[in-house]
């Protein structure tokens, strides 16, 4: 059990956490709204649905492609403003302004016309959000050097961040609504003007109040000219090498992959056992119980867990605190058997506290691990220090995830034998659904503790390795 007191120098004050968990809230509202409104290019705007599912991939691709380079061109940025502030600040504009810009779409254009401005928009929207995001995560990872003050701030904007789960899904329900806005299309264009200016305000937050790593002893960087771009685009490739070599990290990306694809892929399960399973199938009786069984676990999540987590990490240490976290929310899967109970509604709910330490401690635990692990680069590589790269691959494996967790959660239900089509479904298929829903996730989440079971990066050997560093740059 850890009895280190953080030092002073290596707090993060409390204005600078808020700062930060403000940007974690955009880069959750966001992509939350985006997913929220993609259903909307086929009911507001009568997208073709294979069109609205190019719309849907294509971008991912691209993004794929963008954050790596990002976070490359962030780790090397010499400015007297710091090395992520000015993408922070001039990303949060972009992000939250092509956000609102990207939804001006109209029912009464061609389809053809609708599908080419969102896929060219959406290019240029993610550039935008890369800019903001890949910046932000770096920055995360060196606000400090501390083993549990790390813990604690990746655990204090995670809770902040879970605020936006908590509002997104109740836009299903605001959009939908005739009394609200006289039709679906203006209901989403006015929208995501309010989501985008509260994203342009909030992500600024962290360009103004957040400090940045003193510049003075970060060497070795490379110099971002068009002269030298394909030295640049040489010295990515070979960062990325090194940092796959690292199989402290690999570690981390393959137990991240596991949990977040097991849980993404049934995510809407919950919703289909709801209506077809609870409420036989009636849209009118199920109502807004799927929105509060998101918002329940949002709060539960932000409230009761991450607490609890970060607690446990830094008494037990992460990896330790990674095992127990993941164990629990099997338990929690197992539960919902019993939770979705068709006479007793409410019941739904009580397996979601348990459920929810999955992912409330996966994105607390692995991101204040990664800050570990850039420690470990710098001993093994050297500088420069690759925040940004590492922020940028970490999340690129979660994006791989969940892309390919919506390709097999249609596969799924195809498999089970669910339609889309009946009013009402099988008992047979909404058994097999329900197994699934239990299964998938429990499965993934206890492989990716025996991807765990011998994670070395311990507290003590954190410790030892910062020390390490502080001599070799000459620190006090």
């Amino acid at each position: 059990m850890s009895s280190h007191v953080t030092p002073l120098k290596d707090r993060v004050p409390f204005g600078q956490k808020a700062a930060f968990g403000a940007g974690h809230l955009v880069n959750n509202l966001l992509p939350g709204s985006l997913g929220i409104f993609m259903f909307f290019l086929l009911t507001a705007f009568g997208m073709d649905p294979f069109l609205a599912g190019l719309l849907g991939g294509l971008p991912r691709f691209f993004d794929a492609i963008t954050d790596p380079i990002m976070g490359y061109i962030s780790d090397n940025t010499k400015s007297r403003f710091g090395r992520r502030k000015p993408y922070i600040f001039f990303g949060a504009i972009l992000s939250g302004t092509l956000f609102a810009v990207l939804w001006q779409l109209n029912p009464d254009n061609s389809q053809m016309y609708n599908f080419w401005y969102f896929l060219i928009l959406s290019m240029v929207y993610l550039i935008g959000n890369t800019m903001f995001s890949t910046p932000l995560i770096g920055l995360g990872y060196e606000m400090t050097f501390d083993y549990n003050e790390r813990t604690r701030l990746m655990g204090f904007s995670q809770t902040i961040g879970q605020i936006a789960w908590m509002i997104v899904p109740w836009f299903w329900v605001i959009i939908a609504n005739p009394n609200i806005f006289e039709t679906q299309a203006i209901g989403v264009r006015r929208l995501s003007i309010i989501v985008g200016a509260i994203c342009m305000i909030l992500g600024l937050m962290p360009a103004l109040f957040c400090k940045e790593i003193d510049q003075t002893n970060l060497s070795n960087r490379d110099d971002l000219t068009i002269k030298n771009i394909a030295k640049n685009f040489k010295s990515l490739i070979h960062n990325m090498v090194l940092i796959f070599k690292n199989t402290t990290f690999v570690r981390l990306c393959a137990a991240t992959f596991l949990v977040f694809n097991g849980f993404q892929m049934v995510a809407s399960f919950s919703y289909f056992i709801i209506v077809f399973y609870m409420f036989r199938g009636d849209y009118g009786l199920a109502g807004t119980w799927p929105a509060w069984f998101s918002t329940v676990s949002a709060l539960a999540t932000a409230f009761l867990v991450i607490p609890i987590i970060t607690k446990m990490a830094n008494k037990w240490g992460k990896r330790n605190a990674f095992i127990a976290s993941t164990a629990i929310s099997m338990v929690g899967y197992t539960l919902k058997w019993y939770g979705f109970n068709p006479e007793i509604p409410w019941l739904m709910f009580m397996p979601l506290p348990l459920m929810v330490f999955g992912i409330g401690g996966l994105f607390t635990l692995m991101m204040s691990m990664t800050a570990d692990v850039c420690d470990l680069d710098e001993l093994n590589n050297g500088m420069p220090r690759k925040e940004g790269t590492f922020g940028a691959i970490y999340w690129w494996m979660v994006k791989l995830g969940q892309g390919l967790a919506l390709v097999l959660g249609g596969l799924v239900l195809k498999l089970v034998g669910f339609d889309q089509n009946a009013a009402l479904q099988t008992t047979e298929t909404i058994t097999r659904l329900r197994l699934a829903d239990i299964i998938i996730p429990a499965l993934t989440a206890g492989l990716a503790i025996l991807v765990m079971w011998n994670y070395d990066l311990t507290e003590q050997k954190a410790r030892d390795i910062k020390d390490e560093l502080v001599r070799r740059r000459g620190e006090l």
